[in-house]
């Protein structure tokens, strides 16, 4: 990205958010989420937790919202925020490694998963390849918002599976009326000899403006598990090689693929360690706020290794033979980042408020092989967004808005699959809503234009994409039943990675082929829900599919290049259909205590037409189901997972076993309620369970974790 732009963007941004700060003010949100009875009183807790649109009262076009908050967020956290949101409806993960895993919602994964912070997207390498890690630490999370469906048009029209949010705290929102107010959180897991502490500190220094700083540490080694580290079907293809091996009288190569295949208990090379840390200050009176954040990431994990899948990159020795490269491959991953969110208060006229995020990062990882230096990814990248929110006017509200992305990407080394390249894209949007009594109506609309470009190959395309949703629902008088449809076009750009990719990448040990041609990815999409939200009863159901022309899909060719399986992406018509359900009941009330059943049910098919077969990687029927007790002090636990075998694989994709987990936790709360001091402690996966998730790129050789008994403390004063 040219500088002279980022220079010219950023300036725009800061005259935009100054020009009428005296008048600034701050819209608040109502979540539709009940409030969680673990959260304690700190003032960055509040009822309301979706701030996503917060222009908007209730975004009724949310028919897909989850949130995850309080002690559940605490209990749930792991290293990346793909494996910390797996037990929310809907949700898988990429389950690359304990150091890479990005969301799975309703099957789609990687470009057509936004993942956010405070609205702004990471601006790391995340969705260019499953192996890398995202830059968001869920220690610092305050809470974890997942959209799905049509409401994700305001965040980009290539989300067309949804978006996860994480809210943090490194702009403070509040003045604290205190001296000073402190979070901590710190824990261990037992799988992996997981270490992870974090705090944040919020001062004010006046009564308009605070200071900020927030720091994280994790620290794991490699991941313990139940059996055989290879699935059975791989297994028996190493087993098999041994034979061959050994019928060639190769008892070297033998006894090493006999070790492979007999590796148990432990995942080698998936340990990982991970740093962060932020300092904030932000401007904020009762017209509004300014505040602005930097922050640094830096973590070093393992990419375990693939059997067979072993090579060189053409250097030959003295004899004429390739080298094969020695080492495990590991990486490591830095990222600066600098923030800046404001509003201004525009009075009563059309227009309530403008709103402004920005955010600038600077991220770079290298991919080593043993001690070697294999390959550097860099991105340097801005991201901008300015919403201007109606005031409402019998019944209708509403906001405009416009977004703006610049990035620049290169990787450098023998495998750098990708090209040099940039990416640069402007939008405009908006949501309305109009509420004629017991119904509902909302209207949305989204125009990109894309340009993506690379000197390397002589590569220069632009691409525009139009996608809206339209929403009706109906909520009878004094009734908790809300019921609605909505439906929606997408169309997304193609990626670089999907149009530039030709070549090895030794952290996926696959080589990846593009397609340079393709056009842009349309779909027509459906939804219908119902809810029901009351005292003891909360139920929530969609149904949904999504009708895609000219799909973009990676999947195993069966072919081979550079001693590597080659991964083609592929441009076919497809189609995707789910649905995904919730359920909570307070079935009694006894001795101080709620006792309460709930339930999560999710499922998706997804086929490519024209005789393409099943879409690679969905994840398969899964049900969850739980029994609790809480109370103002404790909160008890016991939950079952059970997830289907998936036997719908695309050629050279290999089945995945069913598999059922048993979970328990306990929260403890000694200084009650609002003491500001929670215990936890879980089990997970109680009978050490050898489970794989089928939505994993690595699911045959990198199986979930053994049981894992978790301990942890959250400190709010």
């Amino acid at each position: 990205m040219p500088k002279s732009k980022f220079l010219l963007s950023t300036a725009l941004l800061v005259a935009s958010s100054t020009s009428a700060f005296a008048q600034t003010a701050t819209a608040q949100s109502e979540s539709e989420s009940s409030q969680e009875r673990g959260s304690v009183d700190d003032f960055h807790n509040n009822d309301a937790i979706v701030v996503t649109a917060p222009y908007l009262d209730r975004l009724d076009i949310l028919a897909g919202t989850s949130v995850l908050t309080g002690d559940q967020l605490t209990n749930d956290l792991r290293g990346q925020i793909g494996d910390s949101l797996t037990k929310l409806p809907g949700i898988s993960s990429t389950s690359f490694a304990p150091g890479s895993s990005r969301p799975v919602l309703r099957g789609f994964q990687g470009p057509r998963v936004r993942v956010l912070t405070d609205g702004i997207g990471a601006l790391d390498a995340s969705n260019t390849s499953v192996d890398h890690a995202v830059t968001i630490d869920p220690l610092t999370a305050q809470s974890i918002e997942v959209l799905r469906g049509p409401a994700v048009l305001l965040f980009g029209g290539d989300a067309i599976g949804g978006a996860v949010n994480v809210i943090d705290k490194r702009i403070p929102r509040d003045v604290p009326e205190e001296a000073f107010h402190l979070d901590a959180v710190g824990g261990y897991g037992s799988a992996a000899n997981d270490y992870s502490i974090g705090g944040s500190l919020d001062v004010p220094l006046t009564d308009s403006l605070v200071f900020h700083i927030n720091g994280a540490y994790r620290d794991t080694d490699d991941v313990d598990i139940s059996g055989f580290v290879l699935a059975p079907e791989l297994r028996n293809e190493v087993l098999a090689q041994v034979a061959e091996e050994t019928e060639e009288g190769n008892l070297d190569e033998a006894a090493e693929l006999t070790e492979t295949a007999n590796q148990r208990g432990t995942i080698a090379n998936t340990a990982s360690r991970t740093v962060s840390a932020a300092t904030g200050l932000a401007y904020i009176t009762d017209g509004g706020n300014i505040g602005f954040s930097v922050s640094y990431y830096d973590t070093d994990y393992g990419v375990p290794s693939r059997p067979g899948a072993e090579h060189g990159h053409g250097d030959e020795d003295a004899g004429g033979e390739e080298e094969e490269e020695e080492g495990p491959v590991t990486i490591g991953l830095e990222q600066i980042r600098a923030d800046l969110r404001a509003g201004v208060n525009l009075g009563d006229g059309f227009f309530e408020a403008l709103n402004i995020r920005a955010g600038y990062s600077d991220y770079e990882h290298t991919e080593f092989e043993g001690d070697e230096i294999g390959t550097v990814f860099t991105v340097e990248g801005i991201e901008a967004r300015a919403e201007l929110v109606q005031n409402e006017r019998n019944g209708w509200r509403g906001v405009i808005g416009t977004q703006f992305l610049a990035r620049d990407f290169n990787a450098i080394g023998a495998e750098a699959f990708v090209p040099k390249n940039t990416v640069e894209s402007i939008a405009l949007f908006t949501i309305q809503e109009i509420d004629l009594g017991n119904f509902e109506v909302e209207v949305a609309g989204r125009y990109d234009s894309t340009n993506i470009s690379s000197n390397a190959v002589n590569f220069d395309r632009s691409f525009d994409s139009l996608s809206g949703a339209l929403g009706f629902a109906y909520a009878p008088d004094d009734s908790p039943l809300k019921v609605g449809v909505n439906l929606s076009r997408s169309e997304r750009a193609p990626s670089p990675e999907e149009l530039l990719s030709d070549g090895p990448h030794i952290a996926t040990q696959a080589f990846e082929i593009g397609n340079p041609n393709f056009t842009t990815e349309k779909s027509w999409g459906g939804e219908l829900y119902a809810r029901w939200n009351s005292d003891d009863i909360q139920l929530s159901a969609t149904v949904y599919a999504n009708f895609f022309d000219d799909y973009i899909f990676e999947t195993e060719t069966g072919e081979e290049e550079d001693g590597l399986p080659v991964f083609q992406f592929f441009q076919q018509d497809a189609t995707y259909y789910g649905f995904e359900a919730s359920a909570s009941f307070v079935v009694a009330r006894a001795g101080g205590f709620e006792f309460v059943t709930d339930g999560v049910a999710d499922y998706v098919r997804a086929k490519v037409t024209d005789g393409g077969g099943p879409v690679p990687r969905i994840p398969p029927l899964r049900l969850l189901g739980g029994i609790g007790a809480q109370s103002d002090a404790i909160d008890l636990r016991a939950e079952l997972e059970w997830s289907d075998s998936q036997n719908r694989v695309s050629a050279f994709e290999t089945p995945t076993d069913s598999f059922t987990m048993v979970n328990a936790s306990a929260a403890w709360r000694p200084l009650g309620k609002d003491g500001g001091v929670t215990l936890l402690a879980s089990a997970n996966n109680i009978f050490n369970v050898n489970a794989r998730r089928h939505a994993s790129f690595t699911k045959d050789f990198v199986p979930l974790a053994g049981r894992d008994i978790r301990i942890s403390a959250k400190f709010s004063f």
